[in-house]
């Protein structure tokens, strides 16, 4: 923290208030809105990444972490219209998608027996007949099956559709999900919390009350979650802001969320096809601004798969300490929206390369961050 301190007290030009904000930060004080907004408007790139990497480095030195993951899409026919989905059909075109069953998506699952991935990640489009009943009977399977795997699985919004149509309040629903498997929950669905952007993009799902409370409930309950944010189209800085003073202010309060994963929008095929996306140099800042402001979460994860391998392998020295998984394209949600990555897998030996060619130290986690393999030696990568 000194070296860098001492580096930006003698950097030329550095304005008095980035300085004036370097200080505070790296003394341990909060960012408060107003500079966090400035240093979206005026931040330089260098000097963010400084400050994001000196806060990452004092959370959690220079480990990158990554898990071994799958994911199963139950859907992608959805009752909802949000402008910016690129992966969602409309029922009238429901031809144009596909619906699991539940033994289709157990066979998904046995597809990776005997192999060591640890966690499975379950979402996908919100329609009747994936409700309470169908969700409670996979879990279960799923347990029965592998009892060591861990379910990851379902956004507020399905989880508010899915109690509405069952007449159960979240605590109840998410008690008897628990009960038949459920481990943690994805951060999906949260886009721009604030009502002038949200109704704008997706006015007719759960909104940011129903997406803060779904999340404070699982976490009195017990259950550890991610949260996320859609940036980069019809949103401005002080949204952005909002949305992780939200955030902040609910992690001050329960201490249940894990990571936090800004989300690029992608522009291809959807209704919002016409803003043009944000640039690496943008993304990049997004993710230190992130780490400097969200100073009650540890992890700040960079979903490969959708901003691409190199921007991703860039984003650790601005603030990502989180590569999220092996994935083994097994999801569509990003590459049906045009992200680099169409057919998104990597092994464990890729992650690996990957994060030791950025400079850091690889560790494999299991979904609730115990390490399962510290990759920090040739040996212990040879042992896969």
């Amino acid at each position: 923290m000194d070296d860098v301190l001492h580096l930006l007290r003698h950097t030329p030009a550095l304005d008095t208030r980035a300085l004036s904000i370097a200080e505070s930060v790296l003394a341990g004080n909060r960012l408060n809105d107003d500079d966090a907004v400035w240093l979206y408007e005026h931040g330089e790139l260098p000097y963010l990444g400084m400050l994001a990497h000196a806060v990452r480095t004092r959370k959690n030195g220079n480990r990158v972490y990554f898990n071994r993951n799958f994911h199963v899409e139950p859907t992608n026919i959805c009752i909802y219209d949000c402008k910016f989905c690129s992966y969602s059909r409309a029922i009238r075109k429901r031809e144009d998608g596909w619906e699991y069953t539940g033994d289709e998506m157990m066979d998904m699952v046995r597809k990776y027996d005997g192999q060591p991935v640890t966690e499975v990640h379950i979402v996908g489009g919100v329609l009747p007949q994936y409700d309470l009943g169908f969700y409670i009977d996979l879990f279960r399977k799923i347990r029965a099956h592998r009892p060591a795997l861990h379910i990851k699985a379902l956004t507020p919004v399905e989880f508010h559709y899915i109690f509405k149509k069952a007449k159960v309040g979240y605590r109840e629903g998410l008690q008897l999900l628990m009960e038949a498997g459920l481990d943690s929950i994805p951060g999906g669905g949260a886009e721009i919390f604030h009502p002038e952007v949200r109704d704008a993009i997706a006015k007719d799902k759960a909104n940011a009350e129903n997406w803060l409370e779904l999340h404070q409930v699982a976490h009195e309950l017990g259950l550890r979650s991610n949260a996320t944010m859609l940036y980069g189209h019809v949103e401005k800085y002080w949204h952005r802001v909002d949305h992780m003073h939200k955030l902040r202010e609910l992690q001050d309060e329960t201490g249940g969320f894990q990571a936090f994963i800004p989300l690029k929008f992608r522009n291809k095929d959807n209704e919002m096809s016409y803003i043009t996306e944000t640039t690496t140099v943008e993304d990049l800042r997004n993710y230190a601004i992130s780490r400097i402001y969200l100073d009650n979460f540890d992890h700040i994860k960079a979903y490969w798969p959708m901003i691409g391998r190199q921007t991703a392998q860039m984003a650790l020295a601005f603030g990502v300490d989180d590569m999220d998984g092996t994935i083994d394209d097994t999801t569509k949600i990003y590459s049906m929206a045009g992200s680099e990555e169409q057919h998104p897998s990597m092994s464990t030996e890729d992650l690996v390369d990957f994060i030791r060619q950025a400079g850091f130290s690889p560790v494999e986690r299991d979904t609730l961050y115990n390490v399962v393999n510290d990759f920090s030696t040739e040996k212990e990568l040879q042992a896969v």
